[in-house]
C-alpha cells in the first residue's frame, strides 16, 4: 500500500537533524541511493572507517533552523556543509547534479540505511565490511549511476513502517 506521500515504502517524509539539532532537514522525496565511500577524505571527515550517504533529489530536500557553512575543503567543486554550531557534517551540496548528499547518521531514524554502493573500496581500512550490493575499487564514472539508481529504486533498502 502506497504511504500519504504516494511514495510505496518510504513514510515520507522522514526527518533529519545534525548533532545539535539547530540545523533541521526534511526529506519529502524517495533517496536516489545508499552510498558508503571509504576514500581517505571521507575517513577523514567523519572521523570513521566510511561515509554513509543518502542521495536525495534537490526538490526533495529542505533545510531549515540554523543556516549551515561551507567546511571541509572549502575550494573547489565539492560543497561539504556543516552546522555553524556543532559542525557535525550534514550533507554535500551537489545541486548542479541533482542531489544533495545527506551523511546517513543526521535521519532521525537512521535504522534502516544501508549502502547499496560502496567506493573507493582501494582506501577501506583492513577489516571494514558494508554489506553493499555494488562496490567499486574507486569512484565509476558517471555514465553507469542512473542504471544503479534504478535498482536501488526496486531492490533497495526501506525504513521500516
Amino acid at each position: 500500500m502506497d504511504d500519504a506521500s504516494g511514495e510505496r515504502g518510504w513514510g515520507l517524509p522522514l526527518a533529519a537533524h545534525c548533532r545539535c539539532g539547530q540545523v533541521a532537514m526534511t526529506v519529502s522525496a524517495p533517496p536516489i541511493l545508499t552510498t558508503a565511500c571509504h576514500c581517505r577524505g571521507c575517513q577523514r571527515m567523519t572521523g570513521g572507517a566510511y561515509s554513509l550517504s543518502v542521495a536525495i533529489p534537490v526538490n526533495g530536500f529542505q533545510v531549515s533552523g540554523a543556516e549551515p557553512v561551507r567546511g571541509g575543503l572549502k575550494e573547489g567543486p565539492l560543497r561539504h556543509m556543516f552546522c555553524p554550531h556543532c559542525l557535525s557534517w550534514i550533507y554535500t551540496d551537489l545541486t548542479e547534479m541533482g542531489f544533495m548528499n545527506m551523511r546517513a547518521p543526521m535521519l532521525d531514524d537512521p535504522s534502516w540505511v544501508l549502502p547499496f554502493v560502496e567506493t573507493q573500496t582501494a582506501e577501506r581500512l583492513p577489516g571494514v565490511q558494508t554489506g553493499a550490493t555494488i562496490s567499486f575499487e574507486r569512484f565509476p564514472d558517471m555514465d553507469i549511476w542512473p542504471a544503479i539508481a534504478k535498482r536501488f529504486a526496486s531492490e533497495g533498502p526501506r525504513p521500516v513502517s
